[in-house]
Parts: C-alpha cells; structure tokens; sequence
C-alpha cells in the first residue's frame, strides 16, 4: 500500500491556494519552539523545492529556465517561512514542474504572476504539454491554453457542460464568454420605448390568467381537464408535460388561439372569455416566441432589424423605427453580448444566438406576459445555457411574468418558483 501511495504521489502533482495555505501552516509548526522546545532549524526554499526529487536528475535546461521564470536562484537558501505569499506561490509550481508527473492540477497558476512570467511559464507549459497531462482550474478565459483538449464549465460544485475541444476552441471560448456574461447579477433589462409598448391590464390586483375546470377535448379524445390555475402578476411559471400532454393546447386557449377558449371559463387581463373582446385585445398584453415561430422566420435581415419588428409584431422589419427604438434595440443586443454582430443577417448567426434575439423581440415592448414555448428545443448544450440565463435574468430583473414551456422538469431557471405538471390533468 505505501509503494502504491508513493508511486501515485510521483505521478501527480497539484498546486492551490488551499496546498499552499497547508504547507505554510505545517512549516510555522513544524518550526514551533514553544512546541518542540528545541531551537528550530528552518526549512529552506531549496528544502521544499528537493524534498524527494533528486535535483541532478533534472535536465539543467529545465531547471534553469524555470530559475528564470520565478526568479529563485536569490532564494534558495531563504527560510520558507519569511516568504511572501507570491513567493510561496511560485516555489510550488517550480516543485510541480521539477516532480515531472504525469498528471498536474493546476488551480489558477497565473495568480500573482507579472506578465512576462506568466508569458514564459505559458511557454514552458505548452512544451510540457506533450508529456504531462495538464488539468487548468481557471476563472479567466484568457488565460485557456491553445492546447486545451476538453473544456469544462462548473457550476455551484457540479459539471453543467463540457465539450471536446478540435479545431473550434476561440468559438467555444466565445460561447462560453457570452454565457457568462448573461450569468451576471449587475444587469438590468433596457427600458420600454415611450411610443411603442404594451399596455397593462386596468386592474393590476387582478389575477391575469384565472382558468376554472379547463378541459380540452377532440372527440371522444380528452387532453386534459379538470384545471384549475390561476396566475398573478409576476408570478412566473415552469409548464411541463410530454408531447401529448396538452402543453400547447394550453398556450393557445391563453392567446386565444384554440377556439375552446371561449368554451372554457377563462379571465385573463381584466377580460372574460367570450363577452365581447377580439383576439387582438387578448395578444397586445402577451410576448410570444416558439420553435415553430423561430423555424418560420425566414426573414434575412439584420439581428438589430429583427429586434426591432418586436415594435410593429411583424416578420421583418417594413417601418421606420425612431432613434429611440433602435438605441433601445441595441441596448437588447449588448445585454445578451450580441451587440458585435447587430448588422450580421439574422440566418448566418449561429442557431442558438438567433433564438436569443428572437426572445429580445418578443420583449421589446415589455409585455405584460411573455410565453416561451420550448425554448430550448433544437440547441445544443452550450446554447440551452445561454437561453436558460437569459430567461432567468428576464424573471429576475423585469417586470413581465413568465410563462416557460418546455418537456424536462430538470431545465430549472432558479428565478421561477411555480411549477405545473400537465401530467396531473391527464384522464
């Protein structure tokens, strides 16, 4: 067992805050007099730096240069303890790299580091990179070697994606940067345009959707029935359910889309179903978008252009909108890191960036409900991040109430607290 353990220890090497924390502390107590009640004799640079590695077994080359790099001829002979923290620092990473292990963990490595050493242990690292298998613990995408073979981005203690790096990192760095800034707690949403918004129900005490005993039915064929829901203001919903479930049909008695709208006992912004309102009444209160709405806009403008059809609720943009408008539009843009590519046409941006500025549309106007109807539906993972960020910060940061539609239960958006399950209204 301790040949196991000794031959592991040789083959893996790692350095963090927490090691470097530990070997300073062990190093005060070991050098404790009131405890050992011996004068100390104290541990040197070069002690730490050679404990178990035979330094005539490095090639001079290496050893030199990684000197170099952090600077340590001058320290050697220096008590370990009297060290200052950066200098702490780079005497691990030169035990790291003088162990030549097969494996190395490396938490933020760059940390403290003035930029010519960062630049030459870079280097150095990526020369080591054909015989040691480096794993990077960092918080800057700059800083992700060109090397790099799988990425992979944690969250709150768990894995929440990873991917095989090819030939494509500079993209997935750009994906994962645009990400994280939709991740971030300082945002706000831009505000609504003074000529062109949506209106709010007279009576905002009100529920804006209250459905009594909903049943959907084709035939002999039930949906679903016996629903009762009522939603208030800012109270945001997660709606799942399978294919088949009754989801959409849902959807469509809320827009008044399913003509059983008007034989359902349904009151929804300050109206009741069937006593008079047309459809349009209903729809200028709610934000809409779908993977059949985002599948049928063909249109080849402009990201901001398409933005800004959410003004005129049309499929491209044939108005012309006011300074205000298209500063309000770009403001959308920036928020979702979007804002490089406003004049790129709306079908050469990637699948996932396309559905981001269709829901920028659908809320341009701040409406009183914004329904997403699967979202996610047809992205990849990295994409399905992005979108679930953005209708988080939507949830967090407006004032519309959200309506999220979509098959898993496990695509939860921590800023939407209420849940329905179409699963308990089957027959």
């Amino acid at each position: 067992m301790l040949r196991a353990t000794k031959k592991l220890t040789e083959d893996f090497a790692w350095v963090s805050v927490e090691q470097q924390l530990a070997l300073i502390e062990a190093v005060k107590i070991k050098e404790c007099a009131d405890i050992l009640d011996i004068i100390p004799v104290p541990t040197s640079v070069e002690d730490i730096l050679f404990g178990s590695i035979d330094p005539t077994a490095l090639a001079p080359s290496l050893r030199d240069e990684v000197y170099d790099i952090f600077s340590l001829s001058a320290l050697l002979a220096r008590p370990f303890r009297v060290l200052s923290t950066g200098e702490t620092r780079k005497v691990l990473l030169a035990k790291a790299i003088f162990q030549q292990p097969k494996l190395m963990i490396l938490d933020e490595p760059w940390d403290g580091l003035d930029s010519q050493a960062k630049a030459r242990l870079a280097n150095l690292f990526a020369q080591l990179s054909t015989s040691i298998t480096f794993v990077f613990v960092l918080n800057r995408l700059s800083e992700v070697p060109d090397y790099c073979q799988q990425l992979i981005l944690m969250d709150k203690g768990q894995i929440s994606w990873q991917t095989t790096v090819n030939d494509n990192l500079a993209l997935i760095l750009a994906q994962v940067k645009q990400l994280q800034h939709l991740q971030q707690t300082t945002l706000t949403l831009p505000s609504r345009d003074s000529d062109s918004f949506a209106p709010r129900p007279l009576d905002e005490t009100l529920p804006l959707v209250k459905l009594t005993n909903g049943k959907v039915q084709y035939g002999a064929h039930i949906v679903f029935q016996n629903l009762n829901w009522t939603i208030l203001p800012q109270q945001h919903w997660q709606v799942t359910g399978p294919n088949g479930s009754g989801k959409t049909c849902l959807l469509n008695l809320i827009t008044g889309d399913n003509p059983q709208c008007y034989v359902n006992d349904i009151f929804e912004f300050g109206f009741k179903r069937g006593s008079g309102e047309s459809i349009w009444q209903i729809k200028q209160y709610i934000g809409y978008m779908s993977n059949a709405f985002h599948l049928g806009y063909t249109v080849n403008c402009s990201a901001l252009h398409v933005v800004l059809s959410g003004y005129y609720d049309s499929v491209g943009l044939y108005q012309t909108p006011s300074s205000r408008q298209i500063a309000l539009a770009k403001q959308w843009l920036t928020l979702m890191a979007l804002e490089h590519q406003a004049q790129v046409p709306f079908q050469q941006m990637s699948f996932g960036d396309q559905r981001l500025v269709l829901i920028a549309r659908a809320m341009v106007k701040h409406p009183t409900m914004l329904i997403l109807d699967e979202p996610c539906n047809g992205l990849d993972d990295i994409n399905r991040l992005k979108v679930l960020a953005l209708i988080d910060l939507l949830a967090r940061e407006g004032s519309t109430t959200l309506l999220y539609v979509n098959h898993h239960q496990e695509d939860v958006i921590p800023s939407i607290k209420h849940h329905l399950s179409m699963l308990d209204y089957k027959v």
